[in-house]
């Protein structure tokens, strides 16, 4: 019974332990023992935290003992990405500029993880400072998709993705810049939940870009993207109960969503499109001129305040990067001041349009990614094929971050290929609902 457990969802083992079916500890080393003996062990966490990962487990078992549970995912085992801060454990954010980087206090959403209950696993492995799409990291470890071993996972928080889609931990926390916890939960078949911005706190979180960072959580279901996300915040959960997409108004992005796009992520989003409908949601396609004049904007603003950030650690020790992120970070270094006062004035005018665009509809929908999982030896190999793909993976979910959209991707029942909807600002409790629906559609 207890491997049955490794492929759960994180709610449904919270209600396993509420019944008394499920102890705590023993679904603790359950998942301890899993990550230990897997192959790709080395490639997915960075490092276990086993101690704590026991004791909070205990503590777990005595409150479900006494009847004092602090809700449904109290006992339940989750993995964070190596950007989230964890007192008196290494937290390197993928990079050997920040090796032997040790917090004293947690991150503020490990604080209330750890408030409502959940157990921490350990760190996951991630691309090199949260600046690739891939997951592609030779710095540290790559760690492989689930449909494909020889393809990288998406990043940049790939080892969260893959510690659930391989069994490893019932959740992963993650961080979404630029698409960084949609991307690999798309390619590993799992639903991820990029959040407005502002809406989690950072505090305790090494930062790529502070006016887009956001944190999310890569799931079984959207379920769990629900309890994680009131968990992690402190909150309440969105009531999923009763949801339907009949009478749902869905939008199509057509603009740049399926410029070059691969077939099998078309077909994926093609087919997913028709159980909406038979769902009765009711979808139109639409242009939006205004994602075209801000994708540009990225390179202006993603790249600048990066480099911003980190030029200081960066300069100081160029040798230890992976020449690719290296060179991406230094692409922000030739930013004027205005030029960035100017972007921003410009993205701000264009959210607004989006917004007033975006009001009508429940939702809009696109591919999450235009393209299938890269394969690792050819990326390492061909710099041309390096930086298509790295732009091709994070195109379409880039569009949300640009947007200052509440984003949730879900599998489409096709491997690798998720679709995407978003929402407006702060309306991540509208969208799980929606998506819930959804979810059942293309199950």
């Amino acid at each position: 019974m207890s491997q049955k457990w490794l492929a759960m969802t994180a709610s449904d083992l919270g209600r396993g332990i509420e019944a008394g079916d499920i102890d705590p500890v023993s679904l603790t080393e359950v998942y301890l023992e899993a990550a230990r003996a897997h192959q790709f062990r080395d490639r997915i966490y960075a490092r276990l935290t086993e101690d704590r990962a026991r004791a909070e487990a205990l503590a777990a078992q005595e409150r479900a003992s006494l009847g004092q549970r602090r809700g449904l995912l109290d006992g339940v085992p989750i993995s964070w990405k190596d950007l989230f801060d964890t007192a008196g454990v290494a937290t390197e954010a993928g990079s050997g500029l920040l090796k032997g980087r040790v917090p004293d206090a947690d991150a503020q959403v490990l604080v209330n993880a750890t408030s409502a209950g959940m157990v921490c696993l350990g760190k996951t492995h991630m691309s090199e400072l949260a600046f690739s799409g891939l997951g592609l990291n030779p710095t540290t470890a790559t760690s492989p998709c689930v449909n494909d071993v020889e393809a990288v996972s998406g990043g940049s928080s790939s080892g969260a993705a893959t510690s659930v889609a391989f069994g490893l931990a019932a959740a992963g926390i993650g961080s979404d810049t630029g698409g960084s916890v949609r991307i690999p939960a798309a390619w590993n078949d799992l639903v991820g939940l990029k959040t407005t911005i502002g809406r989690l706190s950072v505090e305790g979180t090494v930062p790529l870009c502070s006016r887009f960072d956001t944190v999310g959580p890569l799931a079984r279901s959207v379920e769990d993207a629900a309890h994680i996300l009131a968990a992690i915040e402190g909150g309440k959960t969105a009531d999923l109960r009763g949801a339907s997409l009949d009478g749902a108004r869905l939008m199509i992005l057509d603009t740049v969503a399926f410029d070059d796009i691969r077939p099998e992520p078309r077909a994926g989003f093609n087919s997913a499109v028709e159980r909406l409908k038979a769902a009765g949601a009711q979808i139109e396609r639409q242009e939006a001129p205004e994602i075209a004049e801000a994708l540009p904007l990225s390179g202006i603003l993603f790249a600048s305040e990066a480099y911003g950030i980190w030029k200081d650690e960066i300069e100081a020790n160029p040798s230890a990067m992976f020449a690719e992120i290296l060179e991406r970070f230094r692409s922000g270094a030739n930013v004027s001041a205005p030029d960035y006062i100017a972007g921003w004035r410009k993205l701000e005018a264009l959210q607004r349009v989006w917004n007033d665009r975006i009001a009508q509809y429940d939702a809009v929908i696109l591919p999450t990614s235009p393209i299938l999982p890269p394969n690792t030896e050819r990326l390492m190999t061909d710099s041309e094929y390096y930086v298509t793909e790295n732009l091709l993976a994070l195109r379409n979910t880039r569009v949300g971050n640009l947007m200052g959209s509440a984003g949730i991707t879900l599998p489409t029942g096709l491997p690798s290929t998720g679709i995407m909807f978003l929402g407006a600002p702060q309306s991540e409790e509208h969208l799980l609902r929606l998506c819930s629906a959804a979810e059942a559609a293309l199950a």
